[in-house]
């Protein structure tokens, strides 16, 4: 009686051709799972890690500059064993606003503009004074006007939309010679650095005015659209759902 020959499945595959490796799955999987953990640990300490670094940065340039000016019997270092930071910023602010306070008034002026005509009249110290007078009035002038919507323009042609920050009504001799329309200007912002930017003047029936706020627009910029808001009317439509079942 003739036995059956039993032939491994191994034998018969290609002497050429490599094994499956399905035991190699599990390692891919942790490896990409170890590489999620770490983006998502990135992108949560990294912003509060470089805060925290600026923040103290600026404190102890404030502390340093500002400390020496102290008179030494007000100066809490010469008491205690440790240093305290941030009493020089705290000073620094208590002054700023003591100098603002004394400006005010028709005495600070006079002082101001007697000291403005000294400045004026030294030749290199004149242009450096007036340069960063401009910047300052400049960021503290765009501070107390900020945007107050987002919206969305065909740009740079029809059928590609950009975002854009909407300012205040054209005036002037914009509004005067625009006839016909209302023209709205706005800010296109560039991504990844929204500060830097276009001045557009355009039309109001060609804005679409969007939900969402000025923080989440320049979130969205900044990613370069990685980042979208959360959609707040839809939101609200499907939270009303449950409710009228």
């Amino acid at each position: 009686m003739v036995r059956p020959l039993y032939i491994n499945q191994s034998m018969t595959q290609n002497p050429d051709q490599k094994p499956t490796e399905e035991h190699h799955t599990p390692h891919v999987t942790a490896g990409r799972r170890l590489t999620n953990y770490f983006l998502t640990g990135l992108v949560i300490g990294a912003p509060v890690g470089l805060t925290i670094y600026i923040t103290w940065s600026i404190i102890r340039i404030v502390d340093d500059f500002v400390k020496p000016l102290i008179p030494t019997a007000y100066n809490p270092d010469t008491y205690l064993p440790i240093s305290i930071p941030g009493f020089g910023l705290v000073i620094a602010v208590v002054a700023l606003i003591m100098l603002g306070f004394l400006t005010a008034n028709l005495v600070g002026r006079t002082l101001v503009q007697f000291g403005e005509s000294v400045l004026h009249r030294m030749p290199f110290v004149s242009v450096l004074y007036r340069g960063l007078k401009q910047i300052f009035e400049t960021v503290v002038s765009q501070s107390h006007s900020n945007f107050k919507q987002v919206g969305l323009i065909e740009y740079p042609r029809q059928g590609l939309y950009a975002i854009v920050f909407l300012s205040t009504d054209a005036k002037g001799e914009i509004a005067e010679r625009v006839k016909g329309e209302e023209v709205t200007s706005v800010f296109l912002p560039t991504t990844p650095n929204p500060t830097s930017g276009f001045l557009l003047f355009v039309p109001k029936n060609d804005i679409q005015i969007l939900d969402m706020s000025v923080e989440d627009g320049a979130k969205l910029v900044i990613s370069a659209g990685l980042v979208a808001p959360e959609y707040q009317k839809k939101t609200q439509e499907l939270a009303k759902k449950p409710r009228a079942k």
